[in-house]
């Protein structure tokens, strides 16, 4: 089945046939319409992503469809594509005023049609997955911009004042902001200030609106956080065209960062599993342990619905959970025997020398509790903090499990692997007491689904 369905406006039957033809490599749904009235009637009932339209037809030409289209709440969105055999600058800009995305010649179809489409349609995705927020104390002025901008191809939220701006951010956060200055309750200099200075929205650029024109007022915005500055009465398709810019500028410098700290972040996981792999190279015994726990647990948390990022985040824990092991004495973590009460409490250190370690990468700051509680009790009897119950991260209760699954079942310098029946029962005895009952059951199911 195809992701998008285009409709083709056209009262010529050779052109209709052709621009199908054209765009035909989309793997799209093409719907074809005769003229402009049947154009806008089957717009009207159906869904589509896109309307490539002829401007010169009877009954309703190109121009009005367009026109319609955007006065009509379910279809102010869809981009239109304009063709026509008329092509001087003043057929180009009536399109354009009418709401047209693009302007075609008919000659040249041939050669530019499907790139035409496949650009309009990338920047239509690109809008819909935008939330712009106007914050204006006139009704007048958020219904002008509400509506160019959803005619734009945009979601948009309003707000009366600065106030309830920042209400609504507690739970929804635009990618964008145009606010007015002179508002009650919390004026735009109050309201830029505190967006800027929350962590959580510091990021998001916001446009002041004002009618007052005097350069250090504009600073003094500037100062406040804002981004742009644009002086009212402002035509709304040059408010449309710095949104567009503002936010795709925004969008290129997020895409660069996020690639330069997944860069970052996978070289760190490469020196890391070095570091583990070095770890695990002092006792034979240990080998494959930390792999083994971060897999035990991913299968774990996959199984209750979890995020590909949280089931990542689990996998890098569960392959961390011992790095602290490293800051532990050879004669210890080696020694065949029975530890003495001071081994073992030079043993205990190594989950809070983990949690250290991992505290200096900032991007790891999720699998911090994997590290350092992997080791707690539901009784409380467990180290380093003695914690509790659900006080104990669920993660480092599911890594817990995982753990005592891959030791009991694997050669220590002490004793031999246990075979699974007998590490099961173990695991369901201290159920409620040493693991958490929840995650012993989840771990069951993982389990029977690995051996199915």
């Amino acid at each position: 089945m195809s992701e998008r369905r285009i409709l083709i406006v056209d009262d010529s039957a050779v052109f209709r046939t052709s621009m199908k033809k054209i765009l035909a490599s989309m793997n799209a749904e093409i719907i074809l319409a005769q003229d402009g009235q049947e154009g806008l009637d089957v717009a009207l009932q159906e869904k589509f992503d896109i309307v490539v339209s002829d401007i010169d037809m009877p009954k309703i030409n190109g121009i009005e469809l367009c026109r319609s289209l955007k006065q009509t709440p379910s279809t102010q969105g869809i981009p239109v594509v304009m063709v026509s055999t008329f092509d001087s600058d003043s057929d180009v800009d009536k399109g354009f005023q009418a709401g047209a995305s693009a302007y075609l010649s008919k000659y040249e179809i041939q050669d530019r049609l499907l790139e035409t489409v496949e650009s309009v349609l990338s920047k239509s995705k690109f809008k819909r997955n935008r939330l712009v927020m106007v914050v204006d104390d006139s009704k007048v002025v958020l219904q002008i911009v509400e509506k160019g901008l959803a005619e734009a191809g945009f979601r948009v939220i309003t707000a009366e004042n600065g106030k309830k701006a920042l209400d609504l951010m507690k739970t929804i956060q635009p990618d964008l902001v145009l606010s007015d200055i002179e508002m009650p309750d919390i004026n735009g200099f109050e309201f830029c200030q505190a967006v800027h200075t929350n962590p959580d929205l510091s990021s998001i650029p916001i446009v002041a609106m004002s009618s007052v024109t005097d350069r250090g007022y504009m600073k003094r915005m500037m100062q406040h956080g804002a981004s742009a500055y644009l002086c009212k009465p402002f035509n709304i398709d040059e408010l449309v065209i710095l949104v567009e810019k503002m936010l795709s500028d925004q969008f290129h410098m997020l895409l660069m960062e996020r690639e330069r700290l997944d860069s970052e972040r996978n070289l760190m996981i490469a020196s890391i599993t070095s570091l583990i792999t070095a770890l695990e190279a002092r006792d034979n015994y240990t080998r494959g342990h930390s792999e083994a726990v971060g897999r035990i647990v991913s299968g774990m948390l996959s199984i209750t619905g979890g995020s590909p990022k949280e089931i990542e985040t689990v996998t890098i824990g569960g392959r961390l959970h011992d790095i602290g092991k490293i800051g532990v004495r050879d004669e210890i973590l080696l020694k065949p025997g029975r530890l003495t009460e001071e081994e073992f409490a030079h043993i205990k250190k190594h989950p809070v020398i983990g949690a250290n370690i991992i505290k200096s990468i900032p991007s790891f700051s999720d699998v911090i509790p994997i590290v350092l509680s992997h080791h707690e009790r539901l009784d409380g009897k467990g180290y380093p903090q003695g914690l509790k119950g659900d006080n104990i991260h669920l993660w480092a209760r599911m890594a817990a499990v995982a753990d005592t699954y891959h030791s009991l079942t694997s050669d220590r310098p002490y004793r031999k692997g246990m075979v699974q029946g007998k590490a099961l029962q173990i695991i369901e005895d201290v159920s409620g007491t040493q693991l958490c009952p929840d995650c012993v059951g989840l771990f069951f199911k993982w389990i029977a689904q690995k051996e199915a």
